[in-house]
Formats: C-alpha cells, sequence, structure tokens
C-alpha cells in the first residue's frame, strides 16, 4: 500500500471513530434526557389527581346549587367551595401545559429554561390548592350542614367562626413569611425553600439534565 493510500486509510478510519464518538454521546444523552423525562411522570398524577379533587369540590357546590338552598352560609360556602375547585383545575391544568411544553429534542438550555417555567407553576398550584385548606374545613362543613337544610353557622356558631378565625389567621401568617422571604438578604433561604416545594420530582429532573448537559463538556 502506498503511502497516501495509508494516509488516506488512516483518516477515513478516524472520521469513523469520530461519528461512532459522537453517536455514541447523542445516545447517552438522550438516555439521560429519557430519564429526566420519566422523573416528571409522577407530578404529572398529581396534577391530574388535583384535577379531580377540584371537579368533586365543582360537583359539591352543584349539588347545593340543585338543592335550591335558601341558607346565606351555605350558599357564601358554595360559592367559595366551587371557586376553589376551579382554581384548582385550571393552576392544574397550567402545570399540565408547561410540561406538555418542554421538548426534550430541543437543547438543553431551552428544556433547563422550560423546566423552570414549569417549576414556578407547580409551586403556585401547590399553593392554590394547599392555602386554603386552612379555612376550608368549616366551609365544607357549612355546605354539606346546607345540603341537609341546617344553617350550621346559626346552630352552632362555635365550631364555624373560631375555625375560620384561626384558618384566616393562619393565612395571614403565610402571606407575611412570604414577603418576608422576598427580602434580597434572604435569597438563599428563599431557594431552599423553593426547592423543597418544588419536590422530589424536579428536583431528579434537573439532576438528570444537569447529566445530560455535561456529555460532550467533559
Amino acid at each position: 500500500m502506498e503511502l497516501d493510500e495509508l494516509r488516506q486509510a488512516w483518516q477515513a478510519l478516524g472520521r469513523q471513530l469520530e461519528r461512532h464518538d459522537a453517536l455514541q454521546l447523542r445516545l447517552l444523552r438522550e438516555r439521560r434526557l429519557d430519564r429526566a423525562r420519566r422523573h416528571l411522570r409522577p407530578l404529572a398524577w398529581g396534577q391530574a389527581l388535583q384535577i379531580l379533587v377540584g371537579a368533586g369540590m365543582v360537583a359539591l357546590a352543584a349539588l347545593l346549587w340543585a338543592s335550591a338552598a335558601a341558607i346565606p352560609a351555605a350558599i357564601a360556602a358554595g360559592v367559595c367551595v366551587h371557586l376553589y375547585g376551579l382554581a384548582t383545575i385550571a393552576a392544574a391544568g397550567l402545570v399540565l401545559s408547561r410540561l406538555r411544553a418542554i421538548d426534550y429534542a430541543a437543547p438543553v438550555a431551552e428544556i433547563v429554561d422550560r423546566t423552570a417555567a414549569l417549576r414556578r407553576a407547580y409551586v403556585a398550584s401547590g399553593m392554590i390548592a394547599g392555602l386554603p385548606w386552612w379555612v376550608l374545613p368549616p366551609v365544607l362543613l357549612v355546605l354539606l350542614a346546607g345540603l341537609r337544610g341546617v344553617d350550621l353557622a346559626a346552630r352552632a356558631p362555635w365550631l364555624v367562626w373560631p375555625s375560620l378565625g384561626l384558618g384566616a389567621c393562619a393565612l395571614l401568617a403565610s402571606w407575611g413569611l412570604h414577603r418576608w422571604l422576598r427580602d434580597p438578604r434572604r435569597a438563599a433561604l428563599r431557594a431552599r425553600l423553593g426547592d423543597f416545594f418544588a419536590g422530589p420530582a424536579l428536583r431528579r429532573h434537573r439532576r438528570a439534565l444537569d447529566e445530560a448537559g455535561r456529555i460532550g463538556r467533559e
């Protein structure tokens, strides 16, 4: 074999090895991204469950409307429960739309940006679904009693109003904590709490994305 032929063969072998290495890196990156996608499945299931809970709240309020109850306290409770159900459904729907917007064929940086939007929507959805439960138990009791034609707020005010007062105080305390955490001096604490409330699924997802992003740079 002449020198030129040997050089060409060597160059062809080098290109083949480069293609092989590039293919292996791409396959490894795709496996990491597929793992990241799987980590978000529990999050999607949780939002689907939240939609079912919201639909149940709307259905419960609809029973009150169908009963033509004339108890003012029960009607007010029904409005609150109805609005809560609609809000939880809308919040969960927004999270699912953010989840579907993640394109795992896109560059990792873009996936990270869309994941950040998903994280914000998920934390907000959790607050919308969770914080009202400080006051929802007595509201639900008033609604359920209204379905039986009983004005619980008038019959047992000691059961309804103290619970509502304590719940309102807890909501105010939560709002105050939120305002306190917005101080730039508490950015690190706010970030740690944000990671905690984002949940394990998003934390594992972010780690898998970081691994995918490091592939090819090391």
